[in-house]
């Protein structure tokens, strides 16, 4: 038998987060092999060690999608008129305090 880190049991079907990063999604697959027990989560296609995965009760497994899902419309409203405008305020920025400016998608940020 599959058991999270909490000593539920993980099926097909079972809604899922992964502790080390937080990625949920639903059980497609469980394996078992020489070192470990695995489940292969349907929002990546990745296998991960159960042992790291914890069971989500329904209503919050559909607030994490909900999220998602938001995120995903916010990007693909992304376009070329809104990059233009960010282009503008980048170079604006760089007038007014210099070329030393970095705006790169390198900076720190709050990782949401």
């Amino acid at each position: 038998m599959s058991t999270d880190f909490k000593g539920k049991n993980i099926v097909k079907g079972t809604h899922v987060r992964y502790t080390g990063t937080g990625t949920a999604g639903e059980v497609l697959d469980v394996r078992e092999d020489q070192k470990a027990k695995w489940a292969q989560m349907d929002s990546t296609n990745l296998w991960y060690n159960i042992r790291f995965l914890e069971i989500m009760d329904p209503e919050e497994y559909q607030k994490v999608k909900h999220r998602e899902s938001l995120r995903e419309r916010i990007s693909a409203e992304k376009s070329p008129e809104k990059d233009e405008i960010a282009r503008k305020t980048v170079e604006k920025l760089k007038k007014k305090f210099g070329e030393d400016v970095d705006m790169s998608n390198e900076l720190c940020d709050g990782g949401g």
